[in-house]
């Protein structure tokens, strides 16, 4: 929420042309004129009558004038007595009263008349009193007995004192008596009881009386109160009772409501015009009244009504004759209603209607004197001239009295005086002074010469041409120093001779001049006006919405006439800043650090100039987390349910969603507090179940966007009653630990469930299938059970039933449970293994019997191993693979099988207890597959026209290797890839010299190697032939060097580090595209299942190792056929060594890098040798 705010400059100037006008209307003070009464004492004049009195009269005239005064109507001589004084130069009096006089001598009523040679004025009639502030009478007072629920008034009944006294109600420690609306002080100062409660028994009821004028206040006898009741009546109160009085005193009842004060249905009051109204009602009865107050026939007055004293104090401000009518206060509680009629009739003073003004009037002239007042009943109009009733006045041929005005024809100076006009009813008078003064003066400017006036743009501008002259001159207004008379509608010119431009622009800037004449003259004078540019707020502060403790920033940047100096000031809820060090002000901004709950309110920044101000305020909101609730109280106890009912916290200017119902169970579990409901945050009422044989508290978190609120205090606590259990223990199992056991388990009730003291179990059992009874034990303090000696792996039924002192739970549901497992008595037979390609295998195995599983049949194991490669005889550590496969399969999957070896395998059937007998082993062997690449490819002695190759044989051949294949193709400078050249070495080679290659050329080359069974991944390698002889034994000087022989070492042991570092990395992460392993192994007999049948068919490599054409950048991608099988994905078991991830990647299996098939105009992805590499700088 934000609001702006503009001071308008019209208001200012408003002010200021008013001014001007009085100021019109005043005649210079050189010139001869009657006096003027200034300043005077008030009408009512009440003094101390320690002090000195000092009754002011003030005038002004020329000649000045002189004073006198009369006491009481008649003459006052001052110089008569001694104790009196009279200022000098002044009609003021100083009565002596520290050196020895006394006030209430000098009561009475003075008038000041103030006189010239041209007229007489006087003041009003000032009454003198001396303040007053007697003492209390002394007075025996009784105590008040008072029976509990009765009402009663303690009096206060104060000394009459001038003014009145302010009386307040306390004790003896000088403390204030609490006050509500049960117990009130009325407006006589009496202290109203509605109904006594056993608390109000004290023996200070002590009545003060302030008096204000005299600074004094005075005490009365300390009163006492004594509350009784039948139940906790004493000896002593019984003494002063009759039996009649103890007989008839009966138990606290409920009344309803009797007026205390006014007594009667209806009343009157009389109120005068102004002043304030107040009326009021005070009720007796129990429960305590409520008051409520209506105009008959009619609304009470808006923005002028307000309730005092807990609504038992009607106050109308400003009364007028339209709030006269009748006021009905009604006081009511729970048993009925009472009311009270008071009518109420506003009078009124005399007031104001037109109040005579000062007559200025040339010789010949006419005028009139006008006196119009009102008042209810309506004033009489009087005259005096001079101080004297104009009846009795001296004649004046040009003066005629018509009732409420004097009119003058033809004046002449001897017209001159001051006439009184006095409107006067039974409720009081006014009385106003205005002179006729008759003058022939040329006209004057009473305005300074060039007087400067800067107003805003857009603004009205308002240029001052006071004057005085007589006859009254007419004035003119120009613009410039030989400009035109200022006519039309935008301008105003006022009687003063004041010029309003209404909007003032840019271009109403400059020199103004104002003529002033009449017939006896003319003066002219010049102001200069300035337009300056608004101040404005262009940015303004913002609706902020922050959390306690947090800091929160409002902005105020201006904008503003560059010769204006603004001043910037924020204020807090209208009012200024709280002095904290929390509150930053900033050149554009107010900053609040630490926000607190008491920063919340509207901020505004104002901005003054001398011209104009303009402000604008946003509303901070501090939120947080909830107040706890508070008064919870337990209602509706039944044996299963109760009701909670809560007060809420303050929601901290955010609304509270809900509330969370918390219970601690002291009987059970003391001090731990659990969730038992929430509600909506508009809701304080719950009922709430209820379990037998707790003792519940109860606790409220209110909550809200912030978050939630502390707990409230727990509520009383409420002891249910016990009852047998409700329900009976959950996750009832039966397994056995032992082939001759059944444990039974149980999930044990909590204590709130048990219902009662006492609680124990049924357990219950019988085998399954077998016509046997029952068989039970009743345990405690337990959740398990053992049963022993029964058969191996049987099935069981079992129940577990809850039971206290107070009887059982309902019949519990059975389930069924195991005895004890053992381990597999037979293997599977009939193992068969059919081998798919060189990567994979099938296995089929028969079931075994289930009464010999004995136990529950978890699935089968098979382990296999890899006894021998077929290509080579070498012996190695054998490492054992195993693969589960869940469930009642016969049969699975074995992937990740090496080519070319021989294996072995067998297969055991599971059981909870552990693994069976395994058949026999079981031998099969794998088919050639294509080999890894080969180990190295090195490139040496460049010449001219020739390279020396070696290469290493693969590290996995996968078969018999038969040879070798060499594709190589040149590489000009733009990099594209010449004519692709094929060269097959036999497997027996281990280096090769190509010939007739051209000087200075880079080439690459393809090297991979075959099996029968197709061609494995290649290794590619590039070098340079070089461009002479020098420059080949360059470089085989600097290979020989040893400082380049050391370098290499260096980046070679670096490389090494670094793929170390690579492959533990890669090992640790477990999981490996399907598509990384397949490169890696070089395996490309490994198949996809294919989808109909859910068999592998083979890979094959769908690249055709053949090179790209000449210009082509990308490498053909590879591709996956599929054929048939007979497995599916779910055939491969979960091993410990061997197991397939998501993605289908079998875990553990050697992971390397396989080159893609040569590509024109692709590079190599390995670097050259670093010999190749320096030649290619050459």
């Amino acid at each position: 929420m934000m609001k702006k705010m503009s001071i308008p400059t019209s208001i200012t100037s408003l002010v200021l042309f008013l001014c001007q006008i009085i100021s019109a209307l005043d005649v210079p003070l050189d010139l001869s004129q009657p006096p003027t009464i200034t300043q005077q004492s008030p009408k009512d004049y009440i003094v101390d009558p320690r002090e000195n009195i000092v009754i002011q009269c003030e005038a002004k005239g020329k000649p000045p004038p002189s004073f006198s005064w009369t006491r009481n109507g008649t003459h006052f001589d001052i110089d008569k007595d001694a104790q009196v004084t009279m200022k000098p130069n002044s009609g003021t009096l100083v009565i002596n009263i520290m050196n020895g006089g006394k006030a209430e001598a000098y009561e009475g009523v003075y008038q000041c008349t103030a006189r010239n040679e041209r007229g007489a004025a006087i003041s009003n009639n000032i009454v003198i009193r001396p303040s007053r502030s007697p003492l209390w009478t002394k007075e025996k007072l009784e105590p008040n007995h008072v029976r509990e629920g009765d009402s009663l008034v303690l009096h206060c009944r104060p000394p009459v004192g001038l003014p009145p006294p302010i009386i307040f109600w306390m004790d003896n420690a000088f403390q204030r008596l609490p006050q509500s609306e049960r117990v009130s002080q009325g407006l006589n100062g009496d202290l109203y009881f509605s109904n006594v409660q056993p608390e109000d028994t004290r023996e200070d009821y002590i009545c003060y009386a302030r008096f204000n004028h005299t600074q004094t206040i005075q005490q009365k006898q300390p009163i006492s109160v004594k509350v009784f009741s039948m139940d906790s009546l004493n000896d002593t109160i019984a003494a002063n009772l009759s039996d009649t009085d103890i007989y008839g005193a009966k138990p606290v009842t409920e009344r309803q409501p009797v007026l205390l004060t006014p007594t009667g249905s209806t009343s009157t009051k009389v109120e005068l015009r102004g002043n304030v109204l107040l009326l009021e009602c005070i009720a007796a009865g129990l429960p305590t009244p409520v008051i409520r107050w209506i105009k008959e026939g009619g609304e009470l007055p808006a923005n002028r009504t307000f309730f005092e004293n807990f609504k038992k104090t009607l106050k109308i401000i400003d009364v007028s004759e339209a709030d006269s009518g009748n006021y009905k206060c009604i006081a009511r509680n729970t048993l009925g209603s009472v009311h009270h009629v008071i009518s109420v009739t506003v009078k009124a003073a005399p007031y104001w209607i037109t109040a005579p003004r000062n007559l200025v009037l040339s010789p010949g002239e006419d005028g009139t004197l006008i006196c119009r007042a009102n008042g209810n009943p309506k004033p009489s109009i009087s005259w005096l001239a001079n101080g004297v009733p104009i009846a009795i006045a001296p004649e004046d041929p040009s003066r005629k009295v018509d009732g409420d005005t004097i009119i003058f024809s033809h004046v002449q100076e001897r017209s001159s005086a001051v006439y009184q006009c006095n409107a006067s009813n039974e409720y009081g008078y006014l009385l106003a002074n205005a002179f006729v003064n008759v003058l022939a003066e040329p006209p004057r400017i009473l305005t300074p010469a060039n007087k400067l006036y800067q107003v805003i743009a857009d603004s009205p501008a308002l240029l001052d041409c006071a004057y005085f002259g007589s006859p009254k001159p007419e004035i003119e207004w120009f613009k410039g120093v030989k400009g035109s008379i200022l006519r039309g509608n935008e301008y105003v010119f006022h009687d003063n001779g004041t010029l309003e431009i209404p909007v003032a622009q840019k271009n109403s800037a400059g020199t103004y001049t104002c003529v002033a004449r009449n017939e006896l003259g003319k003066i002219q004078n010049e102001v200069q006006l300035e337009i300056k540019d608004p101040t404005m707020i262009i940015k303004q502060p913002e609706y902020k919405v922050i959390q306690r403790y947090g800091q929160v920033s409002f902005e105020c940047i201006i904008k503003h006439d560059s010769t204006l100096l603004p001043t910037v000031t924020w204020l807090k809820d209208n009012d200024e800043l709280p002095d904290d060090e929390r509150f930053l002000v900033g050149k554009d901004n107010l900053t609040i650090m630490n926000v607190t709950d008491k920063d919340d309110g509207t901020y505004t920044c104002i901005v003054n100039t001398t011209l104009d101000s303009v402000s604008a305020s946003a509303v901070l909101t501090v939120v947080a987390r909830p107040n706890p609730p508070f008064d919870l109280e337990l209602t509706g106890q039944l044996e299963r349910s109760i009701e909670l009912s809560w007060i809420p916290g303050d929601e901290n200017n955010s609304p509270i969603t809900n509330f969370v119902i918390e219970y601690e169970d002291a009987l059970h579990e003391p001090g731990m507090w659990h969730y038992q409901t929430e509600v909506p945050g508009t809701q304080t009422t719950v009922q709430l179940k209820l379990s037998p044989y707790v003792n519940y508290s109860f606790r409220v978190i209110a909550v809200n966007k912030i978050g939630r609120s502390q707990p409230s205090e727990p509520s009383e606590q409420y002891l249910t009653k016990s009852a047998s259990p409700d329900e009976n223990p959950a996750n009832v199992q039966g397994i056995g630990s032992e082939p001759d056991n059944l444990v039974i388990t149980w999930e044990p009730l909590k204590g709130f469930q048990s219902n009662g003291p006492g609680l124990q179990y049924k357990v219950s059992w019988r085998q399954k299938d077998v016509d046997d009874e029952w068989t039970s034990v009743i345990v405690a303090n337990v959740s398990k059970y053992i049963v022993s000696g029964t058969p191996t792996f049987v099935p069981y039924e079992i129940k577990v039933q809850a039971l206290n002192d107070l009887g059982y739970a309902p019949e519990p549901s059975e389930v069924i449970g195991h005895s004890g497992e053992d381990l597999p008595m037979v293997a599977p037979g009939n193992v068969q293994v059919h081998v798919i390609n060189s990567t994979l295998a099938k296995v089929h195995w028969d079931p075994v019997p289930l009464k010999t599983v004995r136990g529950h049949l978890q699935g089968y194991k098979v382990y296999y191993w890899k006894v021998h490669s077929l290509s080579r005889r070498s012996r190695r550590h054998v490492e054992k693979k195993i693969l589960t496969f869940r469930g009642n399969k016969t049969f699975g999957m074995l992937p990740g099988l090496e080519p070319y070896s021989s294996y072995k395998l067998n297969v055991r059937v599971v059981n909870g207890k552990g693994e069976g007998p395994a058949s026999p082993d079981k031998v099969f062997k794998t088919p050639e597959g294509v080999p890894s690449s080969p180990s190295f490819l090195k490139i040496t002695n460049p010449t001219l026209d020739s390279l020396t190759l070696e290469w290493g044989s693969p590290t996995h051949p996968n078969g018999v290797l038969i040879s070798y294949t060499l594709k190589f193709q040149p590489i000009n400078s733009t990099h594209e890839l010449g004519p692709l050249v094929e060269i097959r070495i036999p497997a027996n080679e281990s280096s090769l010299i190509l010939k007739n290659l051209n000087y200075s050329t880079r080439y690459k080359f393809y090297f991979n190697a075959q099996t029968s069974v197709g061609s494995g991944s290649q290794i590619t390698e590039e070098a340079v032939t070089i461009m002479d002889e020098a420059m080949a034994s360059r470089q085989v000087d600097i290979a020989t060097q040893g400082w380049f022989i050391g370098l290499m070492c260096a980046v070679a042991l670096l490389i090494l580090i670094l793929l170390i570092v690579c492959f533990i990395r890669r090992n640790k992460g477990g999981k490996y595209p399907v598509k990384e392993k397949e490169d890696a192994h070089a395996d490309p007999e490994i198949q996809p299942m294919k989808e109909d049948d859910g068999t592998f068919g083979e890979y094959s490599d769908a690249e055709d190792h053949k090179p790209l054409k000449k210009g082509s950048r990308t490498p053909s991608d590879r591709t996956v056929k599929k054929e048939d099988s007979d497995d599916s994905l779910v055939d491969y078991g979960e091993g410990v060594n061997g197991q397939f991830n998501e993605d289908g990647s079998f875990i553990g299996q050697y992971s390397g890098k396989k080159e893609k098939e040569p590509a024109e105009g692709n590079e190599s992805s390995e670097a050259p040798s670093p010999v190749n590499a320096m030649n290619s700088f050459v």
